[in-house]
């Protein structure tokens, strides 16, 4: 049974990859996500369904638009394939449970928001806050399912202390921190604090650990200058993702300083 959660996360990941796709290239752009059907960029054909099939299709097509010829990006497959494999291992790690919609939702938008914001520097409100209703909305359900009220308590707490660290944190020092990366607190702060405070704290300081370590690797081979901004959603979505898959481990020797 658990082995058959699994690969139903993963090829409903697929699915959700390519919707994930279309977010990424069209809301910086501030268009619908719904209408049009999908095109090619290049020639404007609708792309029709059988050449719309997450991986799959591309790799048929070898990589290029059936109608023009144009290359598609490899970013298509791979996005596709990493929200596969993200749902996979959230299956795993949470098994048939209540919760297991809330932060499949979760993962999928932390790594539309991580893309967004490395190509444009953007952290999209209209993302956030859907994903956060949609989230705290499901999280409401796993509670009346399961009467685990104070899970969803803690996880409201920790949304309203991480956004508030943020806010005062930007309100101090708008190039630091963007606004965007405020809202994006409050999301992180409802899936990780319904798994529990530890998580919230391993999500944050791995994201400020890890976004240090290639800071600083950037800077010395200069490819950085020491000034320039950098995608701070990348690192907050993977250190959420280091607390969500690790945190069962690395919380058992932390639980005296927690």
């Amino acid at each position: 049974m658990h082995t058959i959660l699994i690969v139903a996360c993963g090829l409903f990941g697929l699915a959700i990859g390519s919707f994930v796709n279309v977010v990424i290239y069209r809301v910086p752009l501030d268009k619908s996500v719904v209408r049009p059907r999908s095109s090619c960029p290049s020639c404007s054909t609708e792309i029709r369904a059988r050449d719309n099939i997450p991986v799959l299709s591309w790799m048929m097509l070898k990589g290029r638009c059936r109608s023009c010829g144009a290359s598609i990006s490899k970013r298509y497959p791979t996005v596709e394939l990493s929200c596969a494999a993200l749902f996979a291992a959230t299956g795993a790690r949470i098994g048939l449970e209540w919760d297991l919609p809330a932060l499949l939702v979760l993962l999928a938008t932390l790594l539309a928001l991580a893309l967004i914001d490395l190509e444009h520097y953007l952290v999209p409100k209209r993302i956030v806050y859907w994903s956060l209703a949609m989230v705290y909305g499901l999280l409401v359900v796993a509670s009346a399912a399961t009467g685990e009220w104070h899970r969803l308590l803690v996880a409201s707490l920790c949304a309203i202390a991480w956004f508030g660290v943020f806010f005062v944190i930007n309100a101090s020092s708008p190039r630091a921190l963007g606004y965007g990366d405020v809202r994006l607190a409050l999301l992180l702060g409802v899936g990780l604090g319904w798994l529990g405070i530890g998580y919230v704290v391993v999500g944050f300081f791995a994201a400020n650990l890890i976004g240090a370590t290639v800071g600083v690797a950037l800077i010395v081979t200069k490819k950085m200058e020491r000034r320039q901004r950098i995608p701070y959603a990348v690192f907050l979505a993977i250190g959420a993702a280091v607390a969500i898959f690790t945190g069962s481990l690395l919380l058992p020797p932390l639980q005296p300083y927690l």
